[in-house]
């Protein structure tokens, strides 16, 4: 693919445009062993060798980020009111150390969490796949860890194995619920849960729960298909995904 070579280096996030022009100019950029002689000179990605202060730069189409979110942000890529998951995308975050962080251009959070909700999120500008992974056709699994008020037991299980009424026009989609622990505080009983939905209406987590009595206190967002949190990743950090990550995801939602 051919592309002006500012926009090649800003793409693979070595700054803005204006930034990456002054790069050139200052005879940093090198394309196939020879010093850049404009930000607007050709190049084509995937066949020209572009340096930058003797670094190979490799530029990628699509990128895909994992981002262990953190509560009291919102996923949004811009809020002029609260801070964004986008926000987070920095090299300080970045897991392992070292990753150099993205051009947000074009990024955007796939689907929506709650601002109180914490855990995984794809962050991508690949929007056929994010249809696939959000379209209802798919059925695309999500796990969450839930923290319960209230006590959690059979019939809960198999309320939300049925198919539960919560407000929606239709009953919720067969949801399984598991107990992981059944405790106290000093506000009463207090249940950890693992629930998985395939559906992603809104505060539906949260809603079920309340359909069945129960309130929700704490809840973090496990996986998403095939694609699992990153235990290494505290909240608020983010990392690239793999290639074998990224393999799986594109196998996820595709209709039979």
């Amino acid at each position: 693919m051919q592309m002006r070579l500012d926009k090649f280096l800003a793409e693979c996030g070595c700054g803005s445009r204006s930034d990456v022009k002054k790069l050139i100019r200052q005879g940093r950029v090198c394309v196939n062993g020879t010093p850049a002689a404009k930000p607007e000179q050709k190049t084509e990605a995937g066949t020209d060798e572009v340096k930058l202060d003797g670094r190979l730069l490799v530029w990628q189409q699509f990128r895909y980020i994992m981002l262990n979110k953190p509560a009291g942000c919102v996923t949004a890529v811009s809020d002029s009111r609260y801070p964004t998951v986008m926000s987070f995308l920095k090299e300080e975050n970045a897991v392992p150390d070292g990753t150099e962080a993205p051009v947000c251009k074009d990024l955007a959070p796939a689907g929506r969490l709650d601002a109180d909700t914490e855990g995984l999120l794809l962050i991508t500008n690949d929007g056929a796949l994010v249809h696939r992974l959000l379209s209802p056709a798919g059925h695309v699994n999500k796990t969450y860890m839930a923290r319960v008020r209230g006590n959690v037991d059979a019939e809960d299980v198999e309320a939300f194995a049925g198919g539960l009424e919560y407000g929606e026009k239709k009953p919720a989609l067969p949801a399984q619920l598991e107990i992981l622990s059944a405790g106290m505080d000093e506000e009463g009983p207090v249940c950890e849960t693992l629930m998985t939905i395939c559906e992603g209406k809104y505060h539906q987590v949260k809603r079920m729960f309340q359909a069945r009595g129960k309130e929700v206190i704490f809840l973090r967002r496990l996986s998403m298909g095939p694609l699992k949190l990153d235990e290494n990743l505290r909240p608020g950090q983010w990392r690239y995904l793999t290639e074998q990550e990224i393999q799986e995801l594109a196998n996820a939602g595709k209709e039979e």
